[in-house]
């Protein structure tokens, strides 16, 4: 086992080192598993991220563009399906954007969470500022990590060190880029935070969009969140410790996780009450797997280099890479 290896066996999900939570979760570790089964036979292609400090926590796809985030500086990047380089789009610091989790992308939207600053940004695809906003001032830490998008375009945000789901309404996702700011506003409270750990993260909708899929990173469970009751059940799984991003194409979803190092395909029952896994794949290359998403026949996968960008550990590589693999 090589010293990065075990670097990542003790790595939370809280990916910041900038605020004075972050130092206190960087000594919280996670709770032994199993050596999982990979499969090595995917074959695939790198794409590069043309920043030094980009450490890509994310990633989202359309159908015009692939873009991923820095962590460390807010910097937006985006390309062309396809294309094995992403460009810098928006400048990091720009709009107050100096950190950056997950990307989502809807209709001529791109959204942006913030991580520990707490921010969370709507922008045209063209790079206008729709509109950003700021938690509310309860004096908790938080952790704004990732975005679904309902049918009816309602944008829900995981807070990982907040027991709550944040919700956008579709008019103010679609208004004209004005640059407002406001205030997010609080849609549910979840179940089953541990204090001081990094709890819900990614999120999608259900195939029939009435409700939410929520994984949480430290107990690897996942939940359903009816979007009409406010009814919240965990979903009959095994547990995916350090699941991270989340994506879903019909009634499978995607699972990185990020310490296991591996991307787990999970087919949903007709319910939505279980999952079941289909098959656990990692790849040659595969670094701190935090983010993933589909773009049409393929698999987007960060290679983040978080535990880099946390401890100050050599870099595996100076270059910041996304992995696109088989769909299968």
């Amino acid at each position: 086992m090589s010293t990065r290896t075990t670097a990542r066996a003790t790595w939370p999900r809280p990916l910041l080192t900038l605020t004075a939570a972050s130092a206190a979760l960087a000594a919280l570790t996670l709770p032994a598993a199993a050596a999982p089964v990979h499969d090595r036979e995917d074959s695939g292609h790198t794409i590069t991220v043309g920043g030094s400090q980009a450490f890509p926590e994310s990633v989202a796809a359309d159908r015009h563009y692939v873009y991923t985030a820095s962590i460390a500086d807010g910097t937006v990047y985006r390309g062309r399906p396809g294309a094995k380089t992403l460009d810098p789009f928006l400048p990091g610091g720009q709009d107050g954007r100096t950190q950056a989790t997950g990307v989502k992308t809807t209709g001529d939207r791109l959204l942006v969470a913030g991580a520990f600053t707490g921010r969370f940004f709507v922008y045209t695809t063209a790079g206008g500022l729709v509109s950003s906003y700021t938690v509310p001032d309860t004096g908790e830490p938080t952790l704004l990590n990732d975005a679904a998008v309902t049918p009816d375009g309602d944008v829900y945000i995981t807070d990982s060190l907040r027991a709550v789901v944040y919700r956008i309404p579709a008019a103010e996702v679609n208004a004209p880029a004005t640059g407002a700011q406001r205030t997010l506003e609080v849609a549910y409270h979840l179940p089953d935070y541990v204090a001081g750990q990094s709890n819900g993260n990614g999120i999608v909708t259900s195939p029939d969009g009435k409700s939410l899929i929520i994984g949480y990173w430290y107990s690897g469970a996942l939940y359903r969140l009816t979007l009409a009751t406010g009814e919240i059940t965990k979903i009959a799984a095994p547990a995916l410790t350090s699941a991270d991003g989340i994506a879903r194409r019909g009634d499978t979803l995607y699972v990185a996780r990020s310490v296991d190092n591996e991307v787990d395909t999970l087919r949903l029952s007709g319910d939505n009450t279980r999952a079941t896994v289909i098959s656990e794949r990692t790849y040659p290359g595969a670094d701190t797997v935090t983010g993933v998403a589909v773009s049409r026949d393929r698999l987007l996968v960060t290679n983040s280099q978080m535990d880099t960008f946390l401890y100050g550990d050599p870099q595996t590589s100076p270059v910041f890479t996304l992995e696109s693999l088989p769909l299968r």
